[in-house]
């Protein structure tokens, strides 16, 4: 199972991938791009058992962001499958979803499918960071992140937070939605706009 996972990657699709993401956010580290890679593998980066808590976290975002601090765009697939979107908060924020529905679909995404393990994740990993390796990049802080990347994964962990720089350079504010729901019942919302 795990060569298999391993092999579904090529190093066309990743390249193609790494190339798209730094022409986008010409800011990213390597934690970026890590990231968007596991949330397209594993999902969002937990169960969520405490649905008020997660409407309360979100209800804060749109309250504190404006729509000139956020990304011109309402969706993005997560990594390089696309098998997870980031819908972006300005769907909401523009009247053009409800919370309601964003909140439904995040957390149905969450809660339905059992997650990879982690071991499987970090197989994936290192296919692609074989890849970004090969390409020679010159993204900042590059082997420091590629250390602290391994750090985490060796202790059996893999979720991270954006770096500082895509942080404070794109406000990323999200959720991420599974594909088949995001397709099904967002999408077609989002398309007519």
């Amino acid at each position: 199972m795990t060569l298999l996972c391993a092999l579904s990657l090529s190093a066309q699709d990743i390249q193609k991938f790494v190339k798209w993401q730094m022409e986008t956010y010409p800011e990213l580290r390597l934690l970026d791009i890590y990231k968007s890679c596991f949330q397209d593998y594993m999902g969002a980066e937990h169960l969520v058992s405490d649905s008020e808590r997660v409407k309360t976290y979100l209800d804060e975002e749109l309250e504190t962001t404006t729509l000139d601090e956020l990304m011109p765009w309402y969706y993005e697939p997560c990594g390089i499958d696309s098998n997870y979107y980031r819908v972006s908060i300005r769907a909401i924020k523009e009247d053009i979803i409800t919370e309601e529905l964003l909140l439904d679909a995040f957390v149905r995404s969450a809660n339905s499918v059992e997650r990879p393990s982690v071991e499987l994740w970090r197989d994936r990993w290192h296919v692609i960071i074989g890849t970004i390796d090969k390409m020679q990049l010159d993204l900042p802080h590059y082997d420091e992140d590629k250390v602290f990347i391994d750090s985490i994964l060796t202790v059996g962990k893999y979720a991270i937070s954006h770096s500082p720089e895509y942080r404070e350079a794109y406000h990323p504010h999200y959720r991420i939605v599974i594909r088949r729901i995001f397709e099904k019942e967002i999408k077609p919302i989002l398309k007519k706009e």
